[in-house]
């Protein structure tokens, strides 16, 4: 389950890719950028016509091979392509197509970069962009292989996650990973992303967009424009290959141990099994799970967490529009550990299915402020020609049954970053400090 991924959950992630403005004009046209409008982007009647072979083919793989996602991976597919209740696609509407076309090879200003494929994609975008749906969208083959790279744990790119603003609707870090890119610039969680190079950013732009462009070849340069505190930041950053280190743990002072996952992606799993370990070799008496701006991942990975540290029972359920019910559960494991949780508002999706079943099992405490509130499932519908269509398929609950779609968890006790103070002062993390604290009451 991912919010897409983007560089991360969204550098991409992705982000579940996570998770995030609405739009609900059938057909944007992505041209008007002086106007800050999508206009309706129209292709051919050649193209019309490859559309209707591809719907008339069901191009969609079946649900079998598809991916589900929260935040930005792969794991169990749900839904059908079935059950639709009218056709948009009619006799008229390729002749419209082909008469706006032709208004825009006439008087479009910039009609010279106007090429098929752009026309083409913008039309299959717009179609997913009419649902009004954030989080279903259209991937093109580049940037299908860009969210399967990402997901694996592996890309070029500048070692950061994004996500929408709650309020701004506008990209926004929430994560950076240690020692990449972004790091050594100088990023901070909380930059609002107001331009890359030459690109303005605006809250109705997909966080994929953003991402695509924020990516490139390692060695190469992207200059980002941030806004912190209300202040416009440019900072250059030398891309470079991103080995995702979505686990990361230290042992800290009186036998407590740190741990943090960035997003559920493919290594997961085994990055959080052997750092585990690592900790219990040492002797640790406590554990610090830190899922502060975790956008996500794919439900196989967080369930396979799920179930080395929860008692008995479900993990979480799915729900789909007709009222089907799938359940996640587990067998119980052996975790004794007592443990605080961090959170805060980039902890969405898959990162809240996990920081929900602790707090609803009561094994944990929850610490740092409201989730994020992804409460709902897409699953990726590989195409034949490589390109793909993410679908919102179902609502997920956890594992006390409580929908948190744009309500987000509460945490039990919460304390707000002090982000003053951690960048400009001692360095010092009162989140983390506060964790502690919890931490050594419940060791004694």
């Amino acid at each position: 389950m991912n919010s897409d991924p983007g560089d991360g959950m969204e550098e991409d992630n992705r982000v579940q890719e996570q998770r995030e403005g609405k739009r609900g004009r059938f057909f944007p046209f992505f041209l008007g950028v002086l106007v800050g409008t999508l206009v309706m982007s129209i292709i051919s009647s050649v193209i019309i016509a490859r559309m209707r072979q591809i719907l008339a083919a069901n191009a969609f793989q079946t649900p079998a091979a598809a991916q589900t996602e929260q935040a930005g991976g792969d794991g169990q597919a749900g839904g059908s392509a079935a059950g639709s209740t009218g056709s948009a696609i009619d006799g008229n509407l390729g002749a419209k197509l082909q008469l706006l076309e032709r208004y825009i090879r006439q008087f479009y200003l910039d009609s010279d970069e106007v090429t098929a494929q752009k026309l083409q994609d913008g039309m299959y975008k717009g179609l997913l962009e009419a649902l009004d749906d954030p989080y279903s969208v259209y991937y093109t083959a580049e940037e299908y292989k860009a969210l399967n790279e990402q997901t694996t744990g592996t890309y070029e790119g500048i070692g950061a996650t994004l996500q929408k603003g709650e309020t701004t609707g506008m990209p926004e870090i929430v994560g950076i990973f240690k020692g990449a890119p972004a790091e050594k610039a100088g990023v901070r969680v909380g930059d609002i992303i107001y331009q890359v190079d030459d690109m303005l950013v605006t809250s109705d732009m997909e966080l994929t967009d953003v991402t695509m462009k924020i990516r490139g070849e390692a060695g190469t340069s992207v200059h980002i424009t941030f806004y912190r505190k209300g202040e416009p930041v440019e900072i250059d950053i030398v891309r470079e290959k991103v080995d995702t280190p979505t686990v990361t743990s230290e042992v800290l002072e009186d036998g407590m141990g740190y741990l943090a996952i960035s997003e559920f992606d493919d290594v997961t799993v085994q990055q959080f099994e052997t750092e585990m370990k690592n900790l219990r070799d040492q002797g640790i008496k406590g554990l610090i799970l830190d899922l502060r701006g975790n956008p996500g991942g794919n439900v196989t990975t967080v369930n396979a967490i799920a179930e080395q540290i929860l008692p008995a029972g479900r993990i979480f359920y799915m729900e789909d529009r007709d009222g089907n019910r799938t359940e996640y559960t587990c067998k119980g494991a052996d975790f004794d550990l007592p443990m605080t949780v961090l959170v805060n508002g980039g902890s969405a999706s898959a990162a809240e299915i996990l920081s929900g079943a602790i707090q609803d099992a009561g094994i944990g405490t929850l610490i740092g402020t409201q989730t994020f509130g992804k409460g709902i499932v897409q699953t990726i519908y590989p195409l034949e020609d490589g390109t793909a269509v993410k679908i919102t398929v179902a609502g997920y609950f956890t594992r006390g049954g409580r929908d948190i779609h744009k309500v987000g968890i509460k945490p039990d006790i919460e304390i707000e970053f002090d982000a003053d103070t951690y960048y400009d002062g001692d360095g010092t993390d009162n989140q983390l400090e506060k964790a502690k604290e919890v931490l050594r009451t419940m060791m004694k």
